[in-house]
């Protein structure tokens, strides 16, 4: 269990502390950061159903999003530039006006039974033109919109991380029973929310409407 008052009292530290703390990190961790998608990347990312968007707005408010299709989802035309489609979703679009407030992005790259992640940096843009988003369409249906990004950095990351966590061992699955459901968390979050409307509405749009 934590020490949840020790970890209240944590300080922060300073720069000069933190490399103190940590060994200097060798010559090939360096090295291998591209600032571009060499074959390697660019088999990575075919591979690739689901990856994590980090973004921050003009205000500096940090977020991070999931994004998922079938493997090869981001199209890669050259290896400086990638294509994320934008799905239906919950219509926020927080991800997306923060790009056009602050077009700095990261991306994580996930391969299911890989434990070595892809690391891209860089900055995006918005697309909306409808001819440029039909070759993006899964289903005869297009995405709303697409990110373009040009990319700055990209780098294989160590599989020590997934490795701790187990993520893709079946052993350490939960029973999903375990965690309330949606609808069931946002009515305790939302007044006056009916979580069994919530679930119904949310199955019916995972049926028909995910794209």
């Amino acid at each position: 269990m934590h020490d949840d008052e020790s970890i209240r009292n944590l300080t922060m530290a300073t720069k000069p502390e933190l490399r103190a703390t940590y060994r200097a990190p060798n010559e090939r961790a360096a090295q291998k950061v591209l600032d571009h998608l060499d074959r390697h990347c660019r088999n990575f990312i075919a591979m690739s159903p689901f990856c994590v968007l980090s973004t921050a707005g003009a205000n500096g408010q940090a977020d991070a999003s999931p994004r998922g299709d079938p493997p090869g989802f981001v199209a890669v035309p050259d290896r400086r530039t990638l294509v994320v489609p934008d799905r239906p979703g919950n219509n926020q679009i927080d991800s997306l006006q923060n790009i056009v407030e602050q077009p700095r992005v990261g991306l994580l790259f996930f391969v299911p039974g890989m434990n070595e992640t892809l690391r891209v940096k860089g900055t995006a843009e918005v697309v909306t033109d409808p001819q440029a988003l039909a070759s993006l369409s899964v289903g005869g249906k297009p995405p709303l919109s697409a990110l373009r990004v040009t990319v700055e950095e990209a780098f294989l990351h160590c599989g020590r991380a997934l490795i701790r966590s187990r993520l893709w061992d079946p052993a350490v699955r939960i029973e999903r029973s375990s965690f309330p459901t949606y609808g069931q968390v946002l009515a305790d979050q939302i007044a006056g929310a009916d979580a069994g409307e919530i679930d119904d509405s949310e199955a019916e749009a995972n049926r028909t409407r995910l794209y």
